[in-house]
């Protein structure tokens, strides 16, 4: 194993923190105030976003031409720190592990980063990937897991894959990456660990690593 990609929210927080109402209140608003779609219609079309393409962005790129940068910027403009507090217990956790660690999401790199900084992270991740690193294509498309993976030089094999969601997860294995679920979720085939929290998944990741046969 030569790289773990952690994804950001609601991974490397939990739920509970609610950041995402947050960023939910400004897609909303984004869609009735900047593109002009009717407050009635607004659920639906993110339901049938989410369904076709895995996120909002894509619809709105594909059927409204949406510029997907003046997109990103506004439904990211949240006051994280309202939700987030530095947890030194992780940014110890995470900085103990031998392997490279990488943040891999469907947000920008931007937002990402006011994350990491909220939660006392923003040294402990040797780099983001985000929604930019595949044309806008969101997880769990292909394209953008093909895109980190040539980027770091690695072989699928060769990561551990850490999300939230079995969807993602699901592209992550058949790529032929190791996979640990955080959080809630029913037991699934393609996950190799499930964890309650991002600490727990962090150790899970050693034992994976060891199990493969450890670091080189």
């Amino acid at each position: 194993m030569k790289a773990v990609l952690f994804d950001l929210d609601n991974t490397l927080y939990p739920p509970e923190r609610d950041l995402f109402s947050l960023i939910d209140v400004r897609i909303n608003r984004y869609m009735e105030e900047v593109v002009g779609i009717a407050a009635a219609e607004v659920d639906g079309l993110r339901r049938r976003y989410w369904r076709d393409y895995g996120a909002t962005l894509q619809g709105l790129v594909r059927h409204y031409a949406v510029d997907p940068e003046d997109y990103l910027h506004y439904v990211h403009d949240v006051d994280v720190g309202s939700r987030l507090r530095p947890d030194p217990v992780l940014r110890d956790t995470l900085a103990a592990l031998l392997l490279p660690r990488y943040v891999f999401t469907n947000g920008s790199s931007d937002h990402a980063e006011r994350v990491l900084a909220a939660l006392g992270l923003e040294d402990v991740f040797a780099g983001i990937f985000d929604i930019r690193i595949a044309n806008y294509q969101p997880k769990p498309n292909r394209d953008p897991y093909e895109e980190v993976l040539q980027s770091l030089g690695l072989q699928a094999g060769q990561c551990i894959m850490v999300e939230d969601s079995l969807d993602n997860l699901h592209t992550a294995k058949k790529l032929g990456m190791a996979t640990v679920l955080v959080g809630e979720g029913p037991a699934a085939a393609h996950v190799d660990h499930h964890a309650p929290d991002v600490c727990s998944a962090a150790r899970a990741v050693d034992d994976l690593s060891r199990r493969a046969g450890g670091w080189s």
